[in-house]
């Protein structure tokens, strides 16, 4: 098997979608994932009683990536594969249904603050998009030490037709065959109480409400008429335009020295894909301008972005109603769906 350094990490961006995970790590086996992985010393611990599963590492934190991967490095373990990213982007573009086998979440944001419990990972939704992408008696195991969130977990589980108990009782307050994390041992010694949550995934269906993402051709629009770029970028302020599944928010506009191109900085959100990219405007020696998505990072080509790219040219349009378009690749009537 060829071995992968787990120091290096994917975004969503760069993996196709769905991902194929046995090219990524170089053999098929069991996948395992861990969402939100903190410092990596359970997700370590995992991959080196696992070694014949492929377990994947989802987290946000650079750092935390860092130090996972130092450790993972040390330990010698080749079975990991590390992801930065929302673990609802994961599931909802890399992962084909009945593709996992088990998931860790250790310690979930409780997001302790008035009103921020909106912004907690585990509710119906999530579980239903969790049961979409788990197997048939796939292995859940949630912990947390919040009182508040352990209700919520508990009362979510219950209400999930696709998640049955594996314990007497929802939770358990010990779990012997674990390894203790350092964010669980700080909780123990301030007195805080962790549940543990020993569930499976069951055999009722999952409703077939979450498709992988689908990738549309590369935007591309050229549009003829007396506009010059310097006074497009005069004229830029930022904005935000909503649409139906997401929204597009413009937040800059830059010019380059060297060959005139304008450069909008735009941020899309669409479910739980989230993309900051770039949108093109370049100049062309005829008069022409062409507007498309600049290759900056790892932009894919979805729906949000034909989106933007028609907002953009609506705006421009409005602006300067001499412009006419001569050529455009958007996907029909996608500038209707912008409100």
């Amino acid at each position: 098997m060829a071995i992968m350094s787990p120091a290096i990490w994917y975004k969503v961006e760069q993996l196709p979608w769905p991902a194929d995970w046995a090219a990524l790590f170089g053999r098929a086996a069991p996948l395992l994932m861990e969402i939100g992985f903190g410092s990596g010393l359970f997700l370590t611990d995992l991959a080196r009683r696992r070694p014949e599963a492929n377990v994947l590492g989802v987290e946000i934190s650079v750092p935390a990536l860092r130090r996972a991967g130092r450790k993972l490095e040390r330990a010698g373990l080749g079975n990991v594969r590390l992801i930065q990213a929302d673990a609802a982007a994961v599931l909802r573009a890399l992962c084909l249904p009945a593709s996992l086998s088990a998931v860790v979440i250790n310690f979930p944001d409780p997001w302790p603050k008035k009103g921020h419990d909106a912004r907690r990972l585990i509710d119906d939704e999530f579980l239903c998009l969790l049961a979409s992408r788990m197997v048939t008696g796939g292995l859940l195991d949630i912990a947390t030490d919040h009182d508040d969130y352990a209700a919520q977990i508990e009362a979510a589980l219950r209400r999930s037709p696709h998640f049955a108990g594996r314990a007497a009782t929802p939770f358990v307050l010990s779990d012997p065959g674990r390894l203790t994390t350092k964010y669980e041992r700080v909780a123990l010694d301030e007195g805080r109480t962790p549940r543990y949550f020993p569930w499976r995934r069951n055999d009722a269906p999952a409703a077939d409400r979450f498709p992988i993402p689908q990738e549309y051709a590369m935007p591309h629009v050229v549009l003829r008429g007396a506009a010059d770029l310097d006074e497009i970028g005069r004229r830029f302020r930022p904005s935000v335009a909503e649409f139906d599944g997401g929204i597009v928010r413009f937040i800059e506009a830059y010019r380059s020295l060297t060959d005139g191109k304008l450069l909008v900085e735009t941020y899309i959100h669409e479910g739980p894909l989230r993309q900051r990219l770039g949108l093109e405007l370049r100049p062309r020696l005829n008069g022409e301008i062409v507007i498309g998505l600049a290759e900056v990072g790892f932009p894919r080509p979805t729906r949000g972005v034909h989106v933007a790219v028609a907002r953009l040219v609506d705006w421009l349009a409005a602006e300067f109603p001499a412009l006419v378009i001569v050529n455009s690749t958007l996907k029909e009537n996608h500038a209707d769906d912008a409100e």
